[in-house]
């Protein structure tokens, strides 16, 4: 009896499969080697889809802002947006084992248009009023502020040691309160 072939690769069956494998081993554990053998290839059939690791996590990040943008619901003034878009994200990096350190370390794609790319990041806060410097100004504050504290929070050690100490949801509330707050408007 013969073995069905696998299905063909493609850019996103090899993003879910990182996916997949992010969530066994970690991170540290992501390697382009592994994720071959998981896919049942050899690793120089994943460089069709990406140039190097750190091209692969880009993509990867692209959905987990993708996945917190989704989460938005609509809003009528660009300082709830940016409140609920700080939420979303922390809930996207809260569904990913290390979504935060995913984020950080990878890189956006070469063939992006960066002007599109721009435009679509500002596209929401600019339709509630901001001009596009300032949405993606202000959008890059959340997003930091939120990476920091997905990176803090996934501290296991340092998490549990706080957790003695306060409240993990009231002081991102209150901290992403007060970044929203501080922006000009």
């Amino acid at each position: 009896m013969s073995r069905s072939p696998a299905p063909a690769l493609d850019r996103d069956r090899l993003i879910a499969a990182a996916f997949a494998q992010l969530e066994e081993v970690g991170l540290d554990g992501l390697s382009m080697r592994r994720l071959a053998a998981r896919l049942g290839v050899q690793a120089p059939a994943l460089y069709w889809h990406v140039e190097d690791k750190a091209d692969l996590l880009g993509l990867m990040a692209r959905d987990i802002y993708a996945v917190a943008d989704a989460l938005v619901p609509p809003q009528s003034h660009w300082r709830d947006w940016l409140l609920a878009f700080g939420r979303a994200l922390r809930r996207a990096f809260a569904t990913y084992r290390d979504a935060a350190r995913v984020c950080a370390a990878g890189r956006v794609q070469r063939d992006v248009d960066m002007a599109e790319n721009a435009r679509s990041i500002a596209e929401p806060l600019v339709a509630l009023g901001l001009d596009q410097a300032r949405a993606l100004s202000c959008k890059a504050s959340v997003i930091s502020f939120a990476l920091g504290w997905a990176s803090f929070e996934a501290n296991g050690p340092m998490h549990d040691y706080l957790d003695e100490m306060l409240n993990f949801d009231e002081s991102f509330e209150a901290g992403l309160a007060a970044l929203v707050r501080g922006f000009e408007g």
